[in-house]
């Protein structure tokens, strides 16, 4: 159904109408409506990756990724289904046990998005096999630390270091299970990469693969990020930013 003439184009997000601007995604104009979509590899700033799949919803009955779906008039989209929340809840388990995320003791606990996403989707604990893979940590860098563990493959670090800082410090190397990330240096250590820690792909980690050092856990747990308001409450941003 067409919009009568003079009034915003809308699609129905679970029911509830969202206005949106030409071109944008369905994410994009449900973000700026106020109405959250679980996502962890999209942010505002950059081109759409569609890889983490957690911001697949339903238009019209077939699933789609509303980080890269245009959004268009009429448009009868789900989202906060029991069928697609226990789809998100399974990928968020799978994420857990391909890496090695040890919350409480973690220093981005509260400000993680990954784990505010776990909450917000009822996650209790996985249930699948731990994997525990060897990866390593690297300290090499004056200012910033390079925790491997924790990464989930949003790309967020190559896109940022690429499109905005203009250094490409990141890739992504290996193929299944073995992906994983890399630093464009000789030796392939973050010491003798080109990054500063005002670099955009400095902050822009949403898990805790990039951390500042000597900073840790200057913000006590209970009043970080996420400590204060759930994720479905809040706007999208850089690492700690609120």
């Amino acid at each position: 159904m067409r919009a009568a003439p003079g009034s915003p184009a809308t699609f129905s997000l679970d029911g509830q109408d969202v206005e949106f601007q030409a071109g944008e995604t369905l994410i994009e104009a449900a973000t700026r409506a106020g109405r959250y979509i679980p996502h962890l590899c999209w942010h505002p700033d950059f081109h759409p990756h569609g890889s983490c799949r957690l911001c697949t919803v339903k238009v019209n009955g077939r699933a789609g990724a509303a980080c890269t779906m245009q959004a268009a008039a009429g448009q009868e989209v789900q989202s906060d289904t029991a069928e697609l929340n226990a789809q998100r809840k399974t990928l968020l388990q799978m994420l857990f046990v391909e890496g090695n995320h040890f919350c409480p003791s973690c220093e981005k606990s509260g400000n993680c998005l990954l784990q505010a996403t776990a909450y917000q989707m009822g996650m209790e604990g996985p249930h699948f096999e731990q994997f525990y893979p060897n990866r390593p940590v690297d300290a090499s860098h004056p200012d910033l630390l390079l925790d491997f563990n924790r990464c989930i493959l949003c790309e967020l670090c190559v896109r940022a270091s690429r499109d905005v800082d203009g250094k490409s410090v990141f890739a992504i190397g290996g193929h299944g299970i073995h992906t994983h990330l890399l630093v464009n240096s000789d030796s392939g250590r973050l010491g003798d990469a080109d990054m500063a820690l005002g670099d955009r792909a400095a902050s822009i980690c949403p898990v805790g693969v990039i951390l500042p050092k000597r900073r840790g856990f200057a913000i006590p747990i209970g009043q970080r990020r996420f400590d204060q308001a759930p994720v479905s409450q809040q706007t999208q941003g850089d690492g700690d930013s609120p």
